[in-house]
């Protein structure tokens, strides 16, 4: 159906990447670029070996907007899918605007030098790409992503109106590392150490990181300890389902995974401004990123499930008054692996990307302008994950959540 451009050769894109070439029907060419090639042609060796699909490979800075145009142009792309870093998200969308193409993301803008996650930078496109003629499609992961389409799932088919979500992601995996990360190491900690918020009755208020927990049973999974956390989606669920009252992110954390993250924090090492070392400038995550086990090299010898969804509360629409549902995916590591060579957690924010992308190229999402995974129709979307690795429950719980 379209040309694809990838940026971004991480454990995402190696997860999408696979995917797209199984869907060669609607990815009918793909090019992935990358500052380093070698992890492009390293996805494009696998790819060719598991599909038998040719993908081309290139090597892009995608903070340079005139070399992202130029390759854009080379390549004939008609959707430019950005796997790359949520710092780069604004310089690629200036390239889609000055190349006539659209644009599709995983995680919202963050600056760089602030550990701050919000949508406003990206929402200030609106215009832009309205008059362009072009779609931007933003949060094609999981979480956000996937949990803000099972929030506007339910609103269409089962609740008219959201009262109260919680997103609650765990990750019951385990490997043999002493401390690594789920993703890329530098926006784990930088996300998990930054100050919580949730919504509530109007208001954000904060707690400080990883310091409310609370004990929950997960489906696939068993108790895990889960902590509140804040998360880009939360903003953009409360400004486009106003009614919400209260609206929170929850994610699991072992007790291992919280005393490293509290030593690296309290030495310094999750630092994002520069220090000086040894005559040199360097900034203090970045080279710890550089130290810790890349989480696309942890497929192998990852086992357990990952489980994520949204527990949501709202008025029936069949007038019975207020229902509560839980509407979730059970992933297994293992089985992501054999399928595509990721784990579960690249696997399920690669497999939305591809499926956001397709329905772009399908004609389901395809109006001009800036939007948010719930402002679109969820049913192809919905459709797709229970065909593409990703299948869903929904439950009726008996009432709304007591935590």
């Amino acid at each position: 159906m379209g040309k694809t451009l990838v940026i971004g050769a991480g454990g995402v894109s190696h997860a999408a990447v696979h995917k797209m070439a199984m869907n060669a029907d609607i990815f009918t060419e793909i090019t992935l670029a990358s500052r380093t090639k070698s992890k492009c042609d390293d996805i494009a060796k696998s790819v060719k070996e598991r599909t038998g699909v040719d993908i081309r490979t290139g090597q892009i800075d995608a903070m340079d907007v005139a070399a992202t145009v130029a390759l854009i142009k080379e390549t004939g792309a008609e959707l430019l899918v950005n796997l790359a870093l949520p710092y780069q998200d604004l310089k690629l969308m200036d390239a889609c605007l000055e190349a006539g193409c659209h644009y599709l993301d995983t995680a919202n803008y963050e600056p760089e030098d602030e550990a701050k996650f919000e949508y406003s930078w990206q929402w200030a496109y609106q215009d832009k790409f309205k008059q362009a003629g072009l779609t931007a499609i933003l949060g094609s992961g999981f979480d956000p992503g996937v949990t803000s389409v099972f929030a506007k799932w339910l609103k269409k088919h089962k609740l008219d109106t959201i009262r109260q979500i919680d997103i609650l992601d765990a990750n019951g995996g385990s490997n043999d590392q002493a401390f690594a990360t789920n993703f890329n190491p530098e926006i784990n900690l930088r996300e998990v150490l930054q100050t919580a918020h949730h919504w509530e009755k109007g208001k954000w208020p904060a707690t400080k990181a990883m310091t409310h927990k609370v004990a929950f049973d997960f489906p696939g999974i068993g108790e895990r300890n889960m902590y509140l956390m804040y998360h880009e989606e939360l903003e953009s669920l409360v400004t486009h389902f106003p009614e919400i009252e209260r609206a929170r992110f929850w994610m699991t954390f072992g007790d291992a995974y919280i005393m490293h993250a509290t030593v690296l924090e309290n030495v310094g090492m999750t630092r994002i401004d520069p220090v000086m070392h040894d005559g040199k400038e360097i900034i203090p995550i970045q080279f710890l990123k550089t130290l810790l086990p890349d989480p696309g090299d942890l497929g192998e010898e990852t086992t357990g499930k990952a489980c994520i969804g949204d527990i949501v509360t709202g008025q029936a629409k069949d007038g019975s008054g207020e229902k509560t549902y839980y509407i979730y995916n059970i992933c297994d590591h293992e089985e992501c692996f054999r399928e595509v060579g990721s784990q579960a957690v690249s696997y399920t924010t690669g497999i939305p990307a591809m499926i956001g992308a397709a329905q772009f190229f399908k004609g389901n999402w395809r109006e001009p302008g800036v939007w948010n995974m719930e402002q679109l129709d969820p049913d192809g979307f919905m459709d797709m994950l229970n065909h593409h690795g990703l299948p869903w429950q929904v439950h009726e719980l008996d009432g709304p959540v007591e935590f």
